[in-house]
């Protein structure tokens, strides 16, 4: 999946959030709300998930940005090991040079690979962010919108 389409999925996802956490919100102050006039008869087992249900979806949240961002240090890494090789071995072509033409031509060719691996490599990125924050967004969206259908009137 592009960048793109995943940041349009993560929009849709995020706008589902919001809406389904506007139901669940007024719905449970209407508990809350009835439980404050009648305690006796008042919703308990919905006044405790609301407590619950959010650390447990915060959790699993957390989790997909530590493993995500786990995963971006790693590529972050495994791209300015590869850039210190690609270095060390311009460097070594440059003393090998016969003549400054060949130096330019080594400097010139140089340049296009770089700027051709840093634009690939800030895709590659965008694409781990992008799916980083639709993994750490999931489980907030599963819960709200798993609870709107629960609590429709």
């Amino acid at each position: 999946m592009s960048p793109f389409d995943r940041a349009n999925r993560t929009a849709r996802a995020s706008q589902e959030t919001l809406e389904a956490s506007a139901q669940v919100i007024a719905r449970r102050l209407a508990i809350l709300g009835e439980a404050m006039v009648d305690p006796a008869r008042a919703d308990h087992a919905e006044l405790s998930r609301m407590g619950t249900e959010k650390v447990e979806a915060m959790a699993a949240s957390t989790g997909a940005l530590v493993d995500g961002t786990l995963a971006l240090t790693r590529q972050t890494c495994q791209i300015a090991g590869r850039e210190v090789a690609e270095g060390t071995a311009h460097v070594q072509r440059l003393s090998r040079a016969d003549s400054l033409d060949q130096v330019a031509a080594l400097q010139v060719r140089w340049g296009f690979d770089l700027w051709s691996r840093a634009v690939s490599d800030s895709l590659s990125l965008t694409q781990s962010l992008m799916t980083t924050q639709a993994r750490a967004l999931s489980p907030i969206r599963n819960a709200a919108v798993a609870n709107a259908q629960r609590l429709k009137d």
